[in-house]
């Protein structure tokens, strides 16, 4: 896999400003009010969607970035709650088809890159030459994998979940979830990743 930690837009006062109009102190402030009066995660993040002029980028990481300030941490790992992707592709191919490459050893090599080897099955393990490893909490054919993540330079495990379906017409989606995230630079980067493995697995799958 390859992945570079970038963020699409730099985390400034000045960029926040220039997009949403406010600087990322003075939506803390308002942040700092909503939770005041007892608003959740979700409801913030959907007030900050609204109040941005729908923009979701600078939604998500003002709230995540509001977390990390004022120390809002799982109380379990002493981490926040971070940021959360989402990646999708539809592969014009059989969900039998698509999982096999999914659950295929050999196959890893070639669509998750860098001489990746997988074992996989439930408590199993994969990793690359590039240092990214994890192992796999749940395997179900033909339906979804769940498996912990992790790249090199963090001191911390996140947890990706990667389903299959059928969208008819002889086609699959695929909807990859990649959660924990700490920083906007390992969101971003993580979603281009993600995004440049499943071209490589859609290609293999439809041929």
């Amino acid at each position: 896999m390859r992945l570079e930690l970038k963020s699409d837009f730099p985390v400034t006062d000045a960029a926040c400003r220039k997009e949403t109009g406010k600087t990322m102190k003075a939506w803390f402030d308002e942040i700092g009010a909503l939770v005041a009066g007892g608003q959740s995660r979700r409801d913030a993040i959907r007030w900050l969607y609204d109040a941005s002029e729908k923009n979701a980028w600078w939604s998500t990481t003002l709230w995540v970035e509001y977390e990390r300030k004022n120390g809002i941490v799982d109380k379990k790992d002493g981490h926040i709650e971070g940021y959360n992707i989402c990646v999708t592709k539809t592969v014009a191919a059989s969900v039998a088809d698509v999982y096999a490459v999914f659950a295929d050893a050999k196959a890893w090599k070639q669509w998750f890159g860098d001489d990746a080897q997988a074992d996989v099955k439930e408590q199993g393990t994969f990793q690359d030459s590039a240092g990214h490893q994890g192992e796999f909490l749940r395997v179900r054919k033909d339906k979804d994998l769940r498996f912990t993540f992790s790249h090199p330079g963090t001191d911390y495990v996140t947890r990706v979940d990667v389903a299959v379906a059928d969208k008819g017409k002889g086609k699959t989606g695929i909807t990859l979830t990649h959660n924990r995230l700490q920083t906007r630079e390992e969101a971003d980067g993580l979603r281009a990743a993600w995004s440049e493995v499943l071209d490589r697995l859609k290609q293999i799958a439809e041929s």
